[in-house]
């Protein structure tokens, strides 16, 4: 299982890490701490030098609530900082864009980014397909209902892991359709689901294999870790880590995470398992 990124064959036959770089004031665990150049190259630089294979830039907050963003406000935060990572870094990085919107992913592409992370799978912006087969990067897919201010509303399912695979039949048939040749699958954990149903598509995430494509976990320092502990965010490092180990087990080929050391440090562990 591979995706071409950028000219590089990334092969999944071990698991990645994908470091988050948030660049929002407000985003749930890290808001605000890195809004200046020397935080942000400093940041970006131990996450790759702990093994990240990717680093995910989100300039629009996707926690539960947060405050819509006009894209010209998600543009002035994103693309310096894109611009400074590329020519800090060169080659040697690979940046996913975290978007919904088609006109950011495109002019992040022009920037340099190598991949689009969308949180709504295309359903936001019918023009997203087009512009991620235009410029063949991989695209990442992830399961949401709703947007961000009212997903938490819209957590009903009947049988939440079926529906959450009839939506993927449906828009990696259409992704394919529009040209889309790097796929990654991502079940939204958090987005339109309840603690309860987090956990329950994590106990069933082995189900997702059936499409044939790289699938993403992010659980990192989430409510459903947090509120379960009774712990802050800032505290949900170790269960963070517990919940990734299970996610690999289970068959989870790239692990989203705010601590790039331990998720690969976990990651060399479930290796030595599989080899053994």
């Amino acid at each position: 299982m591979t995706i071409n990124c950028n000219g590089k064959l990334i092969d999944f036959k071990t698991p990645k890490v994908m470091g988050i770089l948030n660049i929002t004031p407000d985003s749930f665990y890290d808001g605000g701490l890195y809004q200046s150049e020397d935080k942000i190259l400093a940041k970006v630089d131990k996450m790759l030098k702990d093994g990240a294979t990717f680093i995910d830039v989100g300039a629009y907050s996707s926690r539960p609530g947060a405050d819509d963003v006009p894209v010209k406000e998600e543009l002035d935060r994103l693309l310096p900082v894109l611009h400074v990572l590329k020519q800090e870094f060169k080659n040697d990085i690979l940046v996913s864009v975290d978007t919904f919107r088609s006109d950011v992913a495109e002019k992040a592409i022009h920037e340099g980014a190598n991949i689009i992370n969308d949180i709504s799978g295309g359903v936001l912006d019918d023009r997203m397909f087009e512009v991620v087969a235009l410029h063949q990067v991989p695209y990442v897919m992830m399961h949401m209902k709703g947007t961000p201010q009212n997903m938490k509303t819209l957590n009903q399912y009947e049988d939440l892991v079926l529906e959450v695979k009839h939506y993927f039949s449906e828009r990696i048939d259409l992704a394919l359709k529009k040209g889309i040749a790097d796929l990654i699958i991502d079940p939204g954990f958090g987005f339109a689901k309840n603690i309860n149903q987090n956990f329950e598509l994590l106990n069933k995430f082995e189900l997702l294999n059936d499409f044939d494509f790289p699938i993403l976990c992010g659980v990192s320092r989430k409510s459903m870790i947090y509120k379960t502990l009774n712990l802050s965010p800032q505290e949900a490092l170790n269960g963070t880590t517990a919940l990734n180990m299970l996610a690999l087990q289970k068959g989870a080929h790239i692990l989203r995470v705010h601590d790039v050391k331990e998720a690969v440090e976990c990651v060399e562990l479930h290796k030595k398992l599989s080899d053994n």
